[in-house]
């Protein structure tokens, strides 16, 4: 649905995009993730048309960007970081003025305004001034607006910015109500919203690529966690100085919590080290009782992190 190779944007001097290939199969939600200055908001104007790349192509749904950038444009929603709306109209007024410019069919208006307003749950503010909205509203006009041409591609730049967790929760929402219905590329910057909607990552820094693959892939790479989780049933003013001790390890946070007696410990150990055959023998020597060991799970944001301090420092 979308191929982008060896995408390539140069201003003057500057490069803001340096060789980015990546793809996005029919109904997939992708996240596209980066820095700012990442070159990601770049990346979404070339692919909805708002203007060509230096060199290198993109295509949505077979049609080149640069080539046949009308025929792009018909097939694509796009919710700029910043929703340029008319604040002095009423939202079904704005939404059919939209459709309008989209070369939505004259007869077929009406229908489309209205599936979109029921979409995105606009149906009791139609009549209001947008300019009388709250911010959680506009975005929805917003969004309202990218599909009320019915478009295959849906390319939404930060969505939920600036607004509350209750906004957030609802945008959020109506956005994995579309996932399998078109092609989803979604850049933010809250990146538990990426874990809980989109169903792969694309990593961007400094204009190029650094990663692609599902968030369970990324997390499982970066999985070889340098930090344990332990939860000993014994004395804590015992166990804490005692783990302490132990060859190979940097750091122990001990949690305030104890529940029926087992304390909870974070144990940051040395690269390569091998703590956890230390362990054992320690917590039988004492009398102590291991109720549970892991591994601390990484999360979406050590791995970007991780990623993007790699790549800084390569």
């Amino acid at each position: 649905m979308i191929e982008v190779e060896g995408l390539t944007k140069q201003f003057g001097s500057h490069l803001a995009v340096d060789g980015l290939s990546f793809a996005a199969e029919k109904g997939e939600v992708v996240g596209f993730l980066g820095p700012n200055g990442a070159g990601k908001t770049t990346t979404m104007r070339i692919l909805t048309c708002y203007f060509p790349a230096t060199r290198g192509k993109a295509t949505v749904a077979g049609f080149d960007c640069f080539e046949d950038a009308l025929e792009v444009r018909r097939r694509v929603g796009y919710l700029p970081e910043n929703v340029p709306l008319y604040r002095d109209m009423a939202v079904d007024g704005y939404l059919k003025f939209v459709a309008g410019i989209k070369g939505v069919e004259r007869r077929d208006v009406a229908k489309q305004v209205s599936r979109v307003m029921g979409e995105c749950g606009l149906d009791e503010v139609s009549r209001k001034l947008i300019g009388t909205l709250s911010k959680g509203y506009r975005q929805r006009v917003g969004l309202a607006q990218a599909l009320v041409n019915d478009p295959e591609v849906l390319i939404l730049d930060e969505p939920t910015n600036g607004l509350d967790p209750r906004q957030i929760q609802e945008i959020r929402k109506l956005i994995k109500q579309l996932a399998g219905q078109r092609t989803v590329i979604l850049s933010t910057h809250i990146l538990p919203e990426v874990s809980m909607v989109c169903g792969r990552v694309i990593i961007v820094n400094k204009g190029h690529l650094v990663a692609v693959d599902t968030p369970e892939n990324l997390t499982a790479q970066m999985q070889r966690s340098s930090k344990l989780v332990l939860r000993i049933a014994g004395d804590g003013d015992q166990i804490e100085p005692a783990l302490r001790r132990l060859e190979g390890v940097k750091e122990v946070v001990r949690e305030e919590q104890v529940v029926d007696g087992v304390h909870g410990f974070v144990v940051d150990l040395d690269e390569g080290g091998e703590v956890r055959g230390r362990l054992a023998p320690l917590i039988v020597e004492q009398g102590w009782n291991l109720v549970e060991m892991r591994p601390l799970a990484a999360s979406l944001e050590d791995v970007f992190i991780q990623l993007v301090m790699r790549e800084d420092a390569a």
